[in-house]
């Protein structure tokens, strides 16, 4: 039986909640794409997910003060709020009005930390309270808004930086196209690789093992608690494993023999935990038979900062496989405001990264390779977007490269050629 927090300790937390919001109102921080998305003024819960880190808290604070709300502030994420029971939620709500008297906005950060939490915010929302709020596991709180507040939330998902974000906070001019210019975001572009999107990590002079504690705490706190793994030495290591390897087509029955699970059903539910934690993503194969797109699916870290910025990762400096990371994270980040879908094409006579649809229809094929000098490179990526052609029927076709400008006819199809970093820049203003 979980012990009753006393109320003159939840009072104390959420004071010093309040003096950190406090602080943050009087920072200069970098504005994301996805702020116009929250809309204060619907009745609708405003609900913002992604992985752990990635910015949330700072998006919703800043839609929040740039409306001037008044709004009240509580974070889940807390120590001292551990074990705190569902019919303490009406304590929270009183200390809150205690400490900041009239607000009609109250923004929670990491909800699926509070037992009972989707009835309370159904209560406030009836009455006429406005909600913001945050948490790191999409199906936890998919399910339970399905569940509770049909009706009554609009999602929004929040990835680590786009390229474009990160060269904002790094005070680059993206518009500049002097030699100085490009020179800067080339630079820009070669560090976001090396070191991913995620907001903090970006303005830390040294690393200090910022990636495997993100990683460790998202696997500890947000899935083997929740889901009560068994075996948690062996969920961290198909976890790492899979965070090193990728991009990977998987196997769930050869992942099961070599982690000893006892079925590929159990790596299956692993996986999807992972995805749901955000830090696992997938692009599902390009086919029309939905067997198919279902079980062969792609799967990549959710940022390059996954892939090698951990403990004994092992990872190696593939530069071809962090480009096609970042490429897919700009396009799943579009996509989902513009309703496209990202698969891969793969059959015996060659692959294709990426094949991004609108419905049943591709609009365009996309393949990733850091460097076509070689001919034999360059041979490959071409054929792979001419078989995307020929399967897909779609004439717009792109190889993105670190580099490289181009334009070329091939077996009469058009094939434009250019450098990953301003594709990145485009893609996020169109």
């Amino acid at each position: 039986m979980k012990s009753k927090i006393n109320k003159r300790t939840l009072e104390t937390a959420l004071n010093d909640q309040k003096v950190e919001i406090e602080y943050w109102e009087n920072s200069l921080l970098c504005s994301r794409d996805e702020e116009c998305l929250i809309d204060l003024n619907s009745p609708q819960a405003q609900v913002v997910i992604g992985v752990r880190r990635s910015g949330k808290s700072t998006l919703c604070l800043q839609a929040l003060i740039k409306a001037n709300a008044k709004f009240a502030y509580v974070n889940f994420d807390d120590e001292r709020l551990d074990g705190l029971s569902q019919s303490q939620l009406n304590d929270v709500l009183e200390v809150l009005y205690k400490i900041y008297g009239e607000f009609q906005y109250i923004f929670f950060d990491e909800i699926q930390n509070a037992e009972g939490w989707p009835l309370f915010v159904n209560r406030l929302l009836r009455n006429r309270i406005h909600i913001v709020l945050t948490g790191s596991n999409a199906k936890l709180l998919s399910s339970d808004l399905a569940t509770h507040l049909t009706g009554r939330s609009s999602e929004i998902e929040l990835y680590p930086f786009s390229f474009s974000e990160y060269c904002k906070m790094k005070k680059i001019n993206v518009a500049l196209n002097t030699t100085k210019g490009v020179a800067e975001k080339r630079k820009c572009f070669d560090e976001y690789m090396e070191k991913g999107g995620f907001p903090e990590l970006a303005l830390l002079k040294t690393e200090n093992n910022y990636i495997s504690n993100l990683v460790n705490n998202i696997l500890k706190r947000d899935i083997e608690q929740r889901y009560s793994i068994a075996f948690p030495a062996q969920f961290e290591n198909l976890a790492n494993h899979l965070l090193n390897i990728s991009p990977v087509v998987i196997s769930a029955t050869a992942l099961s023999e070599t982690f000893n699970f006892k079925s590929a059903h159990t790596v299956r539910n692993y996986i999807g935990y992972l995805k749901q934690a955000y830090l696992l993503t997938g692009a599902k194969k390009y086919s029309p038979k939905s067997k198919v797109r279902v079980t062969q699916e792609k799967i990549y870290a959710i940022d390059v900062a996954m892939m090698n910025k951990r403990e004994n990762a092992f990872a190696g400096e593939n530069l071809g496989w962090r480009l096609e990371t970042i490429v897919l994270g700009h396009l799943i980040r579009i996509g989902k405001r513009k309703g496209w879908d990202v698969y891969y094409l793969k059959d015996r006579s060659g692959e294709c990264d990426f094949v991004v649809c609108e419905g049943n229809k591709a609009i365009q094929c996309i393949q990733v390779s850091y460097d076509i000098s070689n001919d034999k490179t360059r041979k490959r990526e071409i054929n792979g977007l001419l078989l995307a052609h020929r399967q897909t029927k779609c004439n717009n076709l792109l190889l993105l490269t670190d580099h490289e400008h181009d334009e070329l006819e091939k077996d009469g199809k058009h094939i434009i050629i250019k450098p990953v970093y301003e594709w990145c820049i485009d893609i996020c203003q169109d």
